[in-house]
């Protein structure tokens, strides 16, 4: 039986917590310990590189967090593992770095990006935690991935992210419709829905609730918004604040 209880229950830092002045980048190890110094559980994205090494960092492409106009599906971890994120000390970390910080100390939501060889990003993924003992879940955009997940692991907790996605233009519109009516759960199964904050509340994720199934949001970015979904769904992964100091 799954557990779902963390998901549910435990407070979660979007991409570590880090800050909104950037002096602590997101998806760092330096971001990752502040979480762990305040016993938040951690979200993070990985993304798979040429060579199949697992990199904790949310963009396809290096330009805007570290000033290199390459994409990470065209380079090896070793072309970018000296680059420096932003203007600081933090270089991208392998997920096995993330692992080796972390060590089981607080659950891990990892979101897998699909946006190259997905194959690929799964099976590098499950190879990398093979021998991590401590709690995690995964989830994604890509119903693909998270079917991958049904078929192949099928007792990793397993989500779906999805949102209204109003601000994409380049997406097809039944595939919106589908999306956001998360039509793609009859083949998929997810444990739990990460839906958009921005599109909550909505009848589609309260019907989905009202049959038992866990739901989220990204991204809390006050108190306001991260009680609004509290009241009616399960959680919030949140950024930039500190809600249980906030709550008083």
């Amino acid at each position: 039986m799954k557990d779902l209880t963390w998901i549910k229950e435990n407070y979660i830092a979007h991409r570590g917590f880090h800050s909104l002045d950037k002096s602590i980048p997101e998806n760092t190890l330096l971001a990752f310990k502040k979480a762990m110094d305040y016993d938040y559980s951690i979200e993070l994205d990985i993304n798979v590189t040429k060579d199949g090494k697992v990199v904790v960092f949310h963009d396809i492409n290096l330009k805007k967090l570290c000033k290199v106009d390459v994409n990470l599906s065209e380079v090896t971890y070793d072309e970018i593992k000296d680059f420096h994120i932003l203007n600081t000390n933090e270089k991208i970390p392998l997920l096995s770095d993330v692992l080796e910080l972390v060590k089981g100390r607080v659950p891990l939501l990892i979101e897998l990006k699909p946006k190259g060889d997905n194959k690929l990003l799964c099976e590098s993924f499950v190879k990398t935690m093979s021998n991590y003992d401590g709690e995690y879940a995964i989830h994604s955009f890509s119903p693909g991935i998270v079917y991958w997940f049904k078929k192949n692991q099928p007792d990793i907790i397993r989500g779906q992210i999805t949102e209204y996605f109003n601000d994409d233009h380049k997406m097809n519109f039944m595939i919106k419709q589908l999306m956001k009516r998360m039509s793609f759960n009859y083949f998929t199964k997810p444990d739990f829905i990460n839906y958009g904050i921005k599109d909550l509340p909505n009848k589609y994720a309260s019907k989905i609730h009202k049959k038992g199934i866990c739901v989220i949001s990204y991204t809390a970015r006050n108190n306001l918004e991260y009680h609004l979904v509290k009241k009616h769904y399960d959680n919030a992964v949140f950024e930039f604040f500190r809600p249980e100091i906030e709550e008083h």
